[in-house]
Protein backbone atom coordinates (compact mmCIF):
# COMPACT_ATOMS: atom_id res chain seq x y z
CA UNK A 1 0.00 0.00 0.00
CA UNK A 2 1.18 3.51 -0.81
CA UNK A 3 -0.14 6.05 1.68
CA UNK A 4 -0.99 9.58 0.64
CA UNK A 5 0.71 10.97 3.76
CA UNK A 6 2.83 9.44 6.49
CA UNK A 7 3.33 11.54 9.62
CA UNK A 8 6.28 10.86 11.89
CA UNK A 9 5.51 11.85 15.47
CA UNK A 10 2.41 12.00 17.65
CA UNK A 11 2.84 15.14 19.75
CA UNK A 12 0.75 18.29 19.18
CA UNK A 13 2.29 18.89 15.73
CA UNK A 14 1.85 15.32 14.51
CA UNK A 15 -1.66 14.89 15.92
CA UNK A 16 -2.89 18.22 14.56
CA UNK A 17 -1.44 17.40 11.13
CA UNK A 18 -3.25 14.06 11.34
CA UNK A 19 -6.56 15.74 12.18
CA UNK A 20 -6.31 18.04 9.16
CA UNK A 21 -5.02 15.41 6.73
CA UNK A 22 -7.49 12.71 7.77
CA UNK A 23 -10.40 15.12 7.68
CA UNK A 24 -9.40 16.01 4.11
CA UNK A 25 -9.87 12.36 3.16
CA UNK A 26 -6.26 11.29 2.62
CA UNK A 27 -5.04 7.75 3.24
CA UNK A 28 -2.97 8.49 6.31
CA UNK A 29 -0.58 6.70 8.67
CA UNK A 30 0.94 8.15 11.83
CA UNK A 31 4.10 6.53 13.20
CA UNK A 32 3.82 7.64 16.80
CA UNK A 33 7.34 6.64 17.85
CA UNK A 34 8.42 4.77 20.94
CA UNK A 35 7.27 7.62 23.22
CA UNK A 36 3.73 8.30 21.99
CA UNK A 37 2.76 11.91 22.53
CA UNK A 38 6.34 13.12 22.95
CA UNK A 39 7.49 15.54 25.65
CA UNK A 40 3.96 16.74 26.39
CA UNK A 41 3.16 13.47 28.15
CA UNK A 42 5.73 14.40 30.83
CA UNK A 43 3.87 17.62 31.64
CA UNK A 44 1.34 17.40 34.43
CA UNK A 45 -0.84 20.50 34.07
CA UNK A 46 -1.05 22.79 31.04
CA UNK A 47 -2.78 26.09 31.72
CA UNK A 48 -1.94 28.04 28.55
CA UNK A 49 -3.42 25.83 25.83
CA UNK A 50 -6.48 27.63 24.41
CA UNK A 51 -9.87 26.09 25.05
CA UNK A 52 -9.15 24.58 28.47
CA UNK A 53 -10.15 27.20 31.01
CA UNK A 54 -9.24 25.04 34.00
CA UNK A 55 -6.10 23.61 32.40
CA UNK A 56 -5.50 20.05 31.23
CA UNK A 57 -3.03 17.28 31.92
CA UNK A 58 -0.42 16.96 29.15
CA UNK A 59 -1.09 13.26 28.63
CA UNK A 60 -4.85 13.88 28.45
CA UNK A 61 -4.36 16.62 25.85
CA UNK A 62 -2.36 14.34 23.56
CA UNK A 63 -4.86 11.48 23.98
CA UNK A 64 -7.71 13.84 23.11
CA UNK A 65 -5.90 15.00 19.97
CA UNK A 66 -5.22 11.42 18.92
CA UNK A 67 -8.84 10.35 19.38
CA UNK A 68 -9.97 13.33 17.33
CA UNK A 69 -7.64 12.30 14.49
CA UNK A 70 -8.79 8.67 14.71
CA UNK A 71 -12.40 9.81 14.45
CA UNK A 72 -11.58 11.09 10.96
CA UNK A 73 -9.83 7.87 9.96
CA UNK A 74 -6.16 8.43 10.92
CA UNK A 75 -4.32 5.20 11.73
CA UNK A 76 -1.63 5.24 14.45
CA UNK A 77 1.16 2.68 14.66
CA UNK A 78 3.67 2.28 17.51
CA UNK A 79 6.67 2.32 15.21
CA UNK A 80 9.69 4.50 14.50
CA UNK A 81 11.43 5.55 11.31
CA UNK A 82 15.14 4.69 11.13
CA UNK A 83 15.93 6.01 7.64
CA UNK A 84 14.72 5.85 4.07
CA UNK A 85 14.83 7.44 0.64
CA UNK A 86 12.96 10.68 -0.05
CA UNK A 87 14.37 11.36 -3.52
CA UNK A 88 11.61 9.93 -5.72
CA UNK A 89 7.94 10.76 -6.15
CA UNK A 90 7.21 7.92 -3.76
CA UNK A 91 8.97 8.37 -0.44
CA UNK A 92 10.28 5.21 1.22
CA UNK A 93 10.62 5.00 4.99
CA UNK A 94 12.46 2.23 6.78
CA UNK A 95 10.91 1.45 10.14
CA UNK A 96 11.76 -0.64 13.19
CA UNK A 97 8.55 -2.71 13.16
CA UNK A 98 6.78 -2.54 9.82
CA UNK A 99 9.75 -2.60 7.45
CA UNK A 100 9.46 -0.36 4.39
CA UNK A 101 6.52 2.05 4.19
CA UNK A 102 5.76 4.11 1.08
CA UNK A 103 4.04 7.48 0.84
CA UNK A 104 3.47 10.30 -1.61
CA UNK A 105 4.16 12.91 1.09
CA UNK A 106 5.77 12.91 4.51
CA UNK A 107 5.33 15.23 7.48
CA UNK A 108 8.20 15.18 9.98
CA UNK A 109 7.04 15.99 13.51
CA UNK A 110 9.45 13.98 15.65
CA UNK A 111 10.04 16.79 18.14
CA UNK A 112 13.07 17.48 20.28
CA UNK A 113 14.32 15.98 23.52
CA UNK A 114 15.29 18.11 26.49
CA UNK A 115 18.80 17.59 27.79
CA UNK A 116 18.62 16.60 31.43
CA UNK A 117 21.20 16.59 34.18
CA UNK A 118 21.36 12.81 34.44
CA UNK A 119 21.23 12.58 38.24
CA UNK A 120 19.22 9.83 39.99
CA UNK A 121 16.42 11.94 41.44
CA UNK A 122 15.76 13.88 38.25
CA UNK A 123 13.61 11.42 36.30
CA UNK A 124 11.45 10.76 39.37
CA UNK A 125 10.60 14.45 39.75
CA UNK A 126 10.11 15.58 36.14
CA UNK A 127 6.64 17.05 36.06
CA UNK A 128 6.61 17.22 39.88
CA UNK A 129 8.76 20.28 40.40
CA UNK A 130 11.35 19.73 37.66
CA UNK A 131 10.66 21.24 34.23
CA UNK A 132 12.49 21.88 30.99
CA UNK A 133 10.21 24.77 29.98
CA UNK A 134 9.94 27.94 32.04
CA UNK A 135 7.25 29.51 29.87
CA UNK A 136 5.17 26.34 30.13
CA UNK A 137 5.37 25.78 33.87
CA UNK A 138 6.61 29.01 35.46
CA UNK A 139 3.15 30.16 36.52
CA UNK A 140 2.85 27.18 38.87
CA UNK A 141 5.67 28.66 40.96
CA UNK A 142 4.35 32.18 41.36
CA UNK A 143 5.71 33.71 44.55
CA UNK A 144 8.05 30.77 45.23
CA UNK A 145 11.80 30.15 45.07
CA UNK A 146 13.14 28.30 42.03
CA UNK A 147 16.46 27.32 40.49
CA UNK A 148 17.51 27.61 36.85
CA UNK A 149 20.32 25.31 35.73
CA UNK A 150 22.47 26.62 32.88
CA UNK A 151 24.45 29.63 31.74
CA UNK A 152 23.54 30.28 28.12
CA UNK A 153 21.00 32.57 26.49
CA UNK A 154 18.15 30.10 27.03
CA UNK A 155 18.93 29.84 30.74
CA UNK A 156 19.10 33.63 31.02
CA UNK A 157 15.78 34.04 29.20
CA UNK A 158 14.20 31.50 31.54
CA UNK A 159 15.64 33.21 34.62
CA UNK A 160 14.38 36.63 33.52
CA UNK A 161 10.93 35.22 32.75
CA UNK A 162 10.74 33.46 36.11
CA UNK A 163 12.00 36.54 37.97
CA UNK A 164 8.76 38.29 37.04
CA UNK A 165 6.74 35.53 38.71
CA UNK A 166 8.84 34.05 41.47
CA UNK A 167 10.10 35.45 44.76
CA UNK A 168 13.66 34.38 44.05
CA UNK A 169 15.50 32.72 41.15
CA UNK A 170 18.79 30.96 41.85
CA UNK A 171 20.82 30.51 38.67
CA UNK A 172 23.29 27.63 38.87
CA UNK A 173 26.30 27.72 36.55
CA UNK A 174 29.46 25.64 36.60
CA UNK A 175 31.67 28.61 35.64
CA UNK A 176 32.25 32.06 37.13
CA UNK A 177 30.90 33.91 34.07
CA UNK A 178 27.80 33.33 31.97
CA UNK A 179 28.10 31.87 28.47
CA UNK A 180 25.18 34.02 27.32
CA UNK A 181 25.48 37.12 25.19
CA UNK A 182 26.60 40.23 27.09
CA UNK A 183 23.18 41.84 26.79
CA UNK A 184 21.42 38.83 28.31
CA UNK A 185 24.08 38.38 30.99
CA UNK A 186 23.86 42.05 32.01
CA UNK A 187 20.09 41.83 32.34
CA UNK A 188 20.33 38.77 34.57
CA UNK A 189 23.05 40.24 36.78
CA UNK A 190 21.11 43.46 37.24
CA UNK A 191 17.85 41.78 38.22
CA UNK A 192 17.47 42.06 42.02
CA UNK A 193 15.73 38.74 42.68
CA UNK A 194 18.12 36.62 40.58
CA UNK A 195 20.87 35.13 42.72
CA UNK A 196 23.93 33.53 41.10
CA UNK A 197 25.40 30.23 42.27
CA UNK A 198 28.76 30.39 40.50
CA UNK A 199 31.17 27.48 40.04
CA UNK A 200 28.45 25.06 41.03
CA UNK A 201 26.79 21.93 39.70
CA UNK A 202 23.68 20.14 40.93
CA UNK A 203 24.70 17.00 42.79
CA UNK A 204 21.19 15.98 43.83
CA UNK A 205 17.58 17.21 43.88
CA UNK A 206 15.47 16.61 46.98
CA UNK A 207 13.08 15.00 47.76
CA UNK A 208 11.96 12.11 45.48
CA UNK A 209 10.45 10.28 48.46
CA UNK A 210 8.11 13.21 49.06
CA UNK A 211 7.20 13.32 45.37
CA UNK A 212 8.05 17.00 45.04
CA UNK A 213 11.07 19.29 44.88
CA UNK A 214 12.22 20.66 48.23
CA UNK A 215 15.77 21.73 47.40
CA UNK A 216 18.99 21.21 45.46
CA UNK A 217 22.35 19.98 46.66
CA UNK A 218 25.09 22.06 45.02
CA UNK A 219 28.70 20.97 44.63
CA UNK A 220 31.42 23.60 44.34
CA UNK A 221 33.57 22.55 41.38
CA UNK A 222 36.64 24.20 42.93
CA UNK A 223 36.83 22.39 46.26
CA UNK A 224 34.11 19.75 46.09
CA UNK A 225 32.18 21.17 49.06
CA UNK A 226 28.42 20.58 49.22
CA UNK A 227 25.59 22.83 50.31
CA UNK A 228 21.82 22.46 50.23
CA UNK A 229 19.65 25.27 48.90
CA UNK A 230 15.88 25.08 49.50
CA UNK A 231 13.81 25.67 46.34
CA UNK A 232 10.30 24.77 45.24
CA UNK A 233 11.10 24.12 41.59
CA UNK A 234 13.97 23.40 39.23
CA UNK A 235 14.14 24.49 35.60
CA UNK A 236 16.78 22.70 33.52
CA UNK A 237 17.96 24.95 30.69
CA UNK A 238 20.97 23.20 29.21
CA UNK A 239 19.49 22.81 25.74
CA UNK A 240 17.39 20.51 23.56
CA UNK A 241 18.38 17.91 20.99
CA UNK A 242 16.14 17.68 17.90
CA UNK A 243 15.13 14.12 17.06
CA UNK A 244 16.69 14.18 13.60
CA UNK A 245 19.49 11.62 13.81
CA UNK A 246 17.75 9.35 11.30
CA UNK A 247 17.30 12.25 8.85
CA UNK A 248 20.96 12.98 8.09
CA UNK A 249 21.38 12.88 4.35
CA UNK A 250 17.62 12.78 3.78
CA UNK A 251 16.67 16.45 4.32
CA UNK A 252 18.61 19.63 4.99
CA UNK A 253 19.44 20.27 8.65
CA UNK A 254 20.72 23.37 10.41
CA UNK A 255 24.13 23.31 12.14
CA UNK A 256 22.28 22.65 15.42
CA UNK A 257 20.54 19.62 13.89
CA UNK A 258 17.06 21.09 13.44
CA UNK A 259 15.26 20.63 10.13
CA UNK A 260 16.03 23.53 7.82
CA UNK A 261 12.56 24.81 7.05
CA UNK A 262 11.43 26.93 4.10
CA UNK A 263 8.20 28.90 3.57
CA UNK A 264 5.18 26.62 3.58
CA UNK A 265 6.69 24.25 6.15
CA UNK A 266 8.74 22.76 3.30
CA UNK A 267 12.01 20.97 3.77
CA UNK A 268 14.79 20.77 1.18
CA UNK A 269 12.98 17.81 -0.45
CA UNK A 270 9.72 18.29 -2.42
CA UNK A 271 6.85 16.47 -0.77
CA UNK A 272 8.50 16.38 2.66
CA UNK A 273 7.26 18.86 5.27
CA UNK A 274 8.15 19.51 8.90
CA UNK A 275 6.33 20.88 11.94
CA UNK A 276 6.83 21.37 15.64
CA UNK A 277 9.92 21.33 17.82
CA UNK A 278 11.92 19.34 15.27
CA UNK A 279 12.19 22.54 13.21
CA UNK A 280 11.61 25.16 15.91
CA UNK A 281 14.49 25.88 18.32
CA UNK A 282 12.84 29.02 19.71
CA UNK A 283 9.32 28.60 21.10
CA UNK A 284 8.79 24.94 22.09
CA UNK A 285 5.11 25.51 22.91
CA UNK A 286 2.33 23.01 22.31
CA UNK A 287 0.06 25.60 20.69
CA UNK A 288 2.83 26.74 18.32
CA UNK A 289 3.57 23.13 17.37
CA UNK A 290 -0.12 22.46 16.76
CA UNK A 291 -0.37 25.47 14.45
CA UNK A 292 2.69 24.33 12.54
CA UNK A 293 1.17 20.85 12.22
CA UNK A 294 -1.99 22.31 10.71
CA UNK A 295 0.06 24.38 8.26
CA UNK A 296 2.17 21.37 7.26
CA UNK A 297 -0.95 19.29 6.57
CA UNK A 298 -2.49 22.06 4.47
CA UNK A 299 0.74 22.41 2.47
CA UNK A 300 0.94 18.63 2.00
CA UNK A 301 -2.65 18.69 0.71
CA UNK A 302 -1.75 21.39 -1.82
CA UNK A 303 1.31 19.43 -2.89
CA UNK A 304 -0.73 16.26 -3.50
CA UNK A 305 -3.51 18.10 -5.31
CA UNK A 306 -1.13 19.83 -7.71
Amino acid sequence: MIYDIVILGSGPAGCTAAIYAARAGFRLLVLEGMQPGGQLTQTTDIENYPGFEQGINGYDLVVTMRRQAERFGAVFETDECTGGDFTGDIKRLETMVNGTIEAKAVILATGASARWLGIPSEQKLIGHGISGCATCDGAFFRGKDVAVIGGGDTACEDALFLARLCRKVIMVHRRDTLRASKVMADRVLSTPNIEMAWNSVVEEITDPAAGTVTGIVLKDVRDGSLRTVPVDGVFVAIGHTPNTGFLKGLVGLTPAGYIDIRPGMRTSVPGVFAAGDVQDPHYRQAVVAAGAGAAAALEAERFLMH
